[in-house]
């Protein structure tokens, strides 16, 4: 993949600028923001969709919608979605409100420019947008309002979380929360500034979980994304980690977290030193996270977004308690097949043997580590799990881990009734082939990635 060059941040490109905005979500609190299974597989029929509605590298005039089942391999649905009839469009949240609709909003001038009003749009379907109004932030001698992100508190009510500036320091900017005063979302309260994270800090995105606020927010001097927790919204928030605390290094912003299927954290930033947008999992509530990655495809491509996770129809329906042959999507006379207990892909046709046949069946079960999800069992009834990242089929010990080794989740293949099979504890990770071997690799975004990892679900060999 070719990256863009390093871009520096808004702050570092006048006097030390780095500014993109303070965001927060309330994730698992909000049916119609995130779905409905926030920490499990979907069930049979149902798939899981992250959107996206970033502004580009190269354009800040408009925005392209990206859609993923993983939040991992986000693909294009439509460039240039939504332009507005005037000025910029940058840092676009999106969330679905209890009216049915889609909402953005987003700020509404370049960096250069003083900016005092956030741009609201709305849609039916994610993907065709009408502009509805800009809103002019409310504080005294305001210079610049950025990134104003939507926040669906535990209560129902509607928030924005907005990075303000004044004219007496135009790029030390504070976060402030902003309340929708009506469900139409075109009156608001009062600006709240958040205490406790304090100035220089930007690009607040917090997570509700129980009755804590997470809060994780980019230091603007140390150029880290830092981490806090608070009882109230509105704080005062403790910040207790700071530095290279979680791994990420330094140059990084706009942070945006959400629940995987099998109840891990994502955190998503801008790496805007080095020309990529990382992804990093916690399966710790926060405590420790894994190294950061570049995301496929849009890295390079994307900037500062949020994420909103629904639980739609049109998944995979896939029987289970049945016996299934596995065929390849892309090699259509090869079959999935255990060998000396790995799992490959030979060639299988009528005039195969009967064990041939046999050891090319397998059960299809409910997850061992999530029912929504998938395991396979051989004739023996050992359990089809990844081991170094190759498929292979053993006893189930009992333990966790082979229950997470053994699950998997089923996504929509690229052909016909094909099914791609991502492991549960590899979050992008899927069951593919490779010189007729399976193995459980990372996505690259690439199409033929994709086919080598569909397979369709017939008739039994035996």
């Amino acid at each position: 993949m070719t990256t863009r060059p390093p871009a520096p941040s808004r702050r570092t490109l006048l006097r030390a600028m780095a500014v993109l905005p303070a965001s927060a979500l309330v994730l698992g609190e909000m049916p119609g923001l995130l779905g409905t299974a926030l920490a499990a597989a979907p069930p049979s029929g149902s798939a899981t969709r992250y959107t996206i509605v970033p502004f580009l590298n190269s354009n800040d005039g408009t925005v392209n919608v990206y859609q993923s089942d993983d939040a991992t391999d986000f693909r294009l649905v439509k460039a240039s979605a939504y332009t507005p009839p005037s000025n910029r469009i940058r840092d676009a949240s999106i969330f679905k409100h209890t009216d049915g609709y889609y909402y953005i909003t987003y700020t509404t001038h370049t960096w250069q420019d003083v900016s005092t009003t956030i741009g609201f749009a709305r849609s039916a379907d994610r993907v065709n947008w009408t502009f509805l109004y800009d809103y002019t932030v409310p504080i005294a001698n305001l210079s610049r309002a950025w990134a104003p992100e939507w926040f669906v508190d535990s209560d129902g009510s509607v928030n924005i979380i907005v990075s303000c500036s004044t004219t007496n320091d135009q790029w030390i900017f504070t976060p402030y929360l902003l309340r929708a005063t009506n469900s139409a979302l075109t009156a608001w309260s009062s600006p709240v500034a958040l205490s406790g994270i304090g100035q220089n800090h930007i690009d607040t995105f917090i997570v509700k979980i129980g009755s804590t606020y997470h809060a994780f927010t980019k230091n603007e001097t140390t150029k880290y994304i830092e981490y806090g927790t608070a009882t109230s919204l509105t704080g005062p928030y403790t910040i207790s980690r700071t530095g290279n605390w979680a791994g990420w290094g330094s140059y990084r912003e706009g942070p945006a977290l959400v629940q995987l299927d099998n109840g891990a954290w994502r955190i998503f930033f801008d790496g805007y030193g080095d020309g990529n947008y990382y992804y990093s999992d916690s399966y710790d509530t926060f405590a420790t996270w894994s190294t950061p990655k570049a995301l496929p495809a849009v890295s390079g491509t994307a900037r500062h977004f949020t994420v909103i996770k629904e639980t739609v129809s049109g998944g995979v329906a896939l029987a289970k308690n049945v016996t299934r042959s596995l065929r390849s999507a892309n090699y259509t006379t090869r079959y999935w097949q255990e060998q000396s207990s790995l799992l490959n892909l030979p060639v299988v046709t009528g005039s195969s043997t009967t064990t041939e046949k046999q050891n090319s069946t397998f059960t299809v079960v409910p997850g061992l580590a999530d029912a929504n999800g998938y395991s396979f069992r051989d004739a023996a009834g050992n359990y089809l799990r990844h081991y170094s990242f190759r498929g292979r089929f053993d006893p189930n010990n009992g333990t966790s881990t082979f229950a997470r080794d053994a699950t998997f989740v089923a996504r929509t293949g690229t052909a016909s009734g094909s099914v791609r099979f991502e492991s549960y504890n590899y979050p992008g990770y899927y069951l593919r082939h490779y010189s007729y071997q399976l193995r459980v690799e990372q996505t690259d975004g690439t199409d033929l990635f994709r086919q080598d990892s569909s397979f369709v679900p017939v008739t039994s060999w035996a």
